[in-house]
């Protein structure tokens, strides 16, 4: 049996365990995907793979699209100083390597 989804119905869900989920998110796009999953900082993981700690980053995600031309409507400067209210509000740095290399420049 073949199962054929249609891409509008597809999202991909990215773990940032080893810097290759920006790459992921190129791919998916090359191949038609135009939804995925993000979240604020980097935040998360799974508990059922040990190791996957942290999950794409919103900013990172804004950051790629940003520089292809893609028109998202979020602000990438507004959901960085989001995440970094959440990083200050729970006490510890967040995964996002975008946050890493702008520290000091907001």
């Amino acid at each position: 049996m073949t199962l054929h989804v249609p891409l509008a119905r597809l999202a991909l869900h990215l773990h940032d365990t080893r810097g290759m989920a920006v790459a992921n998110v190129l791919a998916g796009l090359q191949y038609g995907v135009a939804t995925f999953d993000s979240v604020a900082g980097g935040l998360g993981g799974c508990p059922f793979a040990p190791g996957a700690s942290g999950n794409l980053a919103t900013e990172e995600l804004l950051y790629l699209l940003d520089g292809l031309g893609v028109h998202t409507g979020v602000s990438l400067s507004a959901v960085a100083a989001a995440s970094r209210s959440l990083a200050a509000a729970i006490d510890r740095p967040l995964p996002s390597r975008y946050l890493r290399a702008t520290e000091g420049r907001h």
